[in-house]
C-alpha cells in the first residue's frame, strides 16, 4: 500500500515514527500520525488544518492528547459515561498515579521501556487508519493516498484523536470543505468505519 502514497504522505509515516521514537513510545498510534499531520508545511492538509484553526491551537491539540493519555486513552465521553456510574476518573487517575507514578495508566503503547524495539511497529489503530485512508482515496476516485486522505481518516471514526480534532473543529465534514470545497465525496458519503 505504501507505494500508493503520495510524497506527502510518505513524510506523514516517516515523521508519525520519529514523533514515536521522541515519546519513548513502543508503537506508532494514531496520535504520532496527528502530529506528523500537524507538521506539514504548504500542503492540502495543513491549509485545511489553517482554516479551521487547528494549526494555531497546536499546543491545545497536544494538550488534550496528553490528558487523554493520562487517562488511560480514554475519550470524554467515555469518562463522562463513568461519571454517570460513578466513577470519577480524575480521582482514579490521581490515585493510580500517586501509587505508582505520573502516567501510570498511559496506554502501553506510550510506556517508556527500557528494551525498545529498533523498529516501531504501528498499532492496530494507526494501521486501520492506513486501510481507512486508502478506502477513502477509492471513493473519492483518488488514484494516490495523500496527507488528506490521512487527515480525513484520523476524522472518521471514535477514538480520542478524532475526538481531540473535533473539539478542535476539525471534524469530517469540515475538514472535507476545507479541502475539497462544497463538492464533498462521491455519492456525498462520509466513511464512518469503526
Amino acid at each position: 500500500m505504501f507505494e500508493q502514497f503520495t510524497q506527502e504522505a510518505r513524510r506523514v509515516v516517516t515523521e508519525s515514527v520519529a514523533h514515536c521514537e521522541r515519546a519513548g513510545a513502543a508503537a506508532v498510534t494514531e496520535e504520532h500520525l496527528l502530529l506528523a499531520l500537524l507538521d506539514q508545511r504548504g500542503t492540502r492538509t495543513d491549509f485545511a488544518l489553517a482554516a479551521l484553526g487547528v494549526a494555531d491551537r497546536r499546543d491545545s491539540v497536544e494538550s488534550a492528547l496528553h490528558d487523554a493519555r493520562r487517562r488511560g486513552g480514554l475519550t470524554r465521553t467515555e469518562t463522562e459515561a463513568l461519571a454517570g456510574l460513578g466513577i470519577d476518573v480524575d480521582e482514579v487517575v490521581a490515585t493510580a498515579e500517586a501509587a505508582h507514578g505520573r502516567g501510570a495508566l498511559a496506554p502501553a503503547g506510550f510506556v517508556r521501556r527500557r528494551m525498545l524495539p529498533a523498529r516501531r511497529p504501528f498499532s492496530s489503530a494507526a494501521k486501520e487508519i492506513l486501510k481507512k485512508s486508502l478506502r477513502i482515496a477509492v471513493g473519492r476516485g483518488d488514484r494516490r493516498i495523500g496527507g488528506e486522505h490521512l487527515l480525513l481518516a484520523l476524522t472518521a471514526g471514535a477514538g480520542v484523536v478524532s475526538e481531540v480534532l473535533a473539539d478542535h473543529g476539525a471534524t469530517y465534514a469540515t475538514v472535507e470543505r476545507a479541502m475539497f470545497g462544497d463538492g464533498g465525496t462521491a455519492g456525498g458519503a462520509v466513511p464512518r468505519t469503526a
